[in-house]
């Protein structure tokens, strides 16, 4: 009888095991030019390599060229955190593909990681345009709120950048009556300048669980600038901030929660760069995932 139950034990151990283990989900577009910086692989192909080394997670890849862009139902309902890498192809992210993303994070049931360029990906705009949403409703008088009649605009997203004279997404204009008007986020910025300079990170939360393990300031030696203001909801946290010795500087790790899920956008990045080969950034990437995924103690 002892070996029967030992041999029940060994048997369902590792399934286990394997529930507990938070299921990652690295999706990439997989411009040719990552090789300039990845050899071999693709940018995502390299995050996933090193996940995959650690115990409790299980990694998975997708890219755009695949069946359902690699993001099919049941491939998402097996997610619990998806990071997300896009640049030139957004326009091709299939709506539907990209809206089953949104709903998972807005349920509490999926958490997006959107790394640089993936600032323009529909998922990360449509989770900002919603996000923006919520903020708005928040901010009328609780009275006002169930009255309120909204007209939404700058609905599509730019794919290009804004004048620093643009006034800065998302904003609210009062209408007639209980007529309101919310100006919907660009989730873009006026400047960037790609000449692989040097930025400098602060750690601005060092307390925050995604900072874990990092020093205060460290640096990346080689990436795409992006400069402010970024065309954005006001993040819940923002971990990270980047400088350049031009004088430019990034909110380079921020947090909205949205519905019952949470977003976490990091800057850092341009596929022409090895920035996901650096300890740092991927230290980054394993600490925000552990803290975003459904069911994470918080």
């Amino acid at each position: 009888m002892k070996w029967i139950l030992f041999l029940m034990t060994a048997l369902l151990l590792p399934a286990l095991q394997a529930s507990d283990r938070i299921r990652i989900l690295v999706w990439d577009e997989q411009q040719p030019e990552q090789k300039q910086a990845y050899g071999e692989k693709f940018l995502g192909e390299t995050i996933a390599a090193r996940l995959e080394q650690l115990p409790d997670l299980v990694v998975k890849n997708a890219r755009l060229d695949d069946p359902d862009q690699g993001l099919s139902d049941a491939s998402l309902d097996a997610t619990d955190v998806l990071i997300f890498w896009s640049h030139r192809r957004a326009k091709e992210q299939n709506d539907d593909r990209m809206e089953a993303v949104v709903k998972r994070v807005m349920q509490g049931r999926l958490a997006l990681i959107s790394l640089h360029s993936a600032h323009w990906s529909k998922p990360f705009v449509r989770l900002m345009q919603e996000r923006a949403k919520e903020d708005a409703v928040k901010a009328l008088p609780e009275s006002e709120r169930g009255a309120a009649q909204w007209e939404f605009s700058n609905a599509a997203p730019y794919y290009q950048g804004v004048g620093r004279a643009a006034r800065i997404t998302p904003f609210v204009e009062k209408g007639e009556g209980s007529r309101w008007k919310l100006t919907l986020p660009a989730c873009v910025f006026p400047m960037y300048r790609n000449d692989g300079a040097p930025s400098h990170v602060t750690t601005l939360l060092p307390r925050h669980p995604i900072a874990a393990g990092l020093p205060a300031q460290w640096d990346i030696p080689r990436t795409e600038m992006y400069s402010e203001p970024f065309h954005v909801p006001a993040p819940d946290e923002v971990v990270f901030e980047e400088k350049w010795d031009k004088g430019e500087h990034f909110r380079s790790g921020c947090v909205w929660k949205v519905g019952h899920g949470r977003v976490f956008y990091f800057r850092p990045g341009h596929e022409t760069y090895p920035v996901f080969k650096q300890a740092e950034t991927l230290l980054v990437l394993e600490n925000a995932l552990r803290w975003l995924a459904p069911g994470a103690a918080r």
